[in-house]
């Protein structure tokens, strides 16, 4: 078990922000201790870890809840869940595609700088 501390070092999430999602619903039930401070099992852990990663990859928490409160209905929701995950995926590729597309024009407008700052170092030693 972890405390919620350990979480925040783990995670990198706020405290807050793991109240917020046990809140709203998108965290399984934690559990408390004899003192009523919340203890993180490994599976909630591998939880956040999927939730960043949904949330990183911009999954809204309102979807993240629709995804959450598939799962909570069991097994006969198999089926939706993938395709849940496969349209987000969609959305995650294209977004990626559009990225390196844009990294590639940053990186050629580099380049033309290296070539302009070439030439007006050339430009320079020809005069002296």
């Amino acid at each position: 078990m972890f405390s919620i501390n350990e979480i925040v070092k783990i995670t990198g999430l706020p405290a807050s922000t793991l109240r917020y999602y046990e809140e709203v619903g998108i965290l399984p039930v934690v559990n408390r201790n004899s003192g009523g401070r919340r203890e993180y099992s490994e599976e909630i852990l591998e939880w956040l870890e999927l939730i960043i990663a949904l949330k990183n990859t911009g999954m809204t928490i309102e979807e993240i809840k629709a995804y959450t409160d598939l799962i909570l209905q069991g097994d006969e929701t198999l089926d939706a869940r993938k395709d849940f995950l496969s349209a987000h995926k969609m959305k995650v590729e294209k977004s990626v595609l559009q990225t390196q597309l844009h990294l590639e024009k940053i990186i050629r407008k580099i380049a033309i700088y290296d070539i302009l700052m070439y030439k007006q170092t050339s430009d320079k030693k020809t005069l002296l």
